[in-house]
């Protein structure tokens, strides 16, 4: 019997990726806070959520069998954010809310990695043994 990776690792491995993707586009709106004119994007995780969805079908051999074929790709997720108090300068930068949306995907970044890092632990506890 064979171990698939991608149904072990349960979609942690992809969260992972989408947290490292959501920090990136978080660490641009910061470094760009005194820009003109810049535009505050950020990455909907429910339209991500929604699109994902959308790309299940069912398939195989039973009712029951899922193909869940998915990659996280960021781009049409990737949006706008409406300024909660607009600037002169037209920046729709909010720092505070950038720097509290920075904080929270860290330490939702920090538990899927724990979590991922405790489905490797048990793949290799199994694999040797439980020693």
């Amino acid at each position: 019997m064979s171990i698939s990776f991608k149904d072990a690792f349960a979609g942690h491995d992809q969260m992972l990726m989408l947290r490292t993707a959501r920090a990136s586009v978080l660490a641009n709106n910061i470094a760009n806070a005194d820009t003109p004119n810049y535009k505050a994007r950020d990455i909907s995780f429910e339209s991500m959520l929604s699109a994902e969805r959308d790309r299940l079908s069912l398939a195989g051999s039973d009712d029951q069998h899922i193909d869940a074929q998915s990659s996280v790709a960021v781009g049409d997720e990737l949006m706008y954010r409406n300024p909660t108090q607009p600037s002169l300068d037209g920046n729709t930068v909010d720092m505070q809310r950038e720097q509290a949306e920075f904080a929270q995907n860290s330490m939702q970044y920090d538990t899927s990695f724990m979590l991922l890092n405790r489905k490797i632990s048990g793949m290799k506890k199994a694999l040797s043994g439980g020693q």
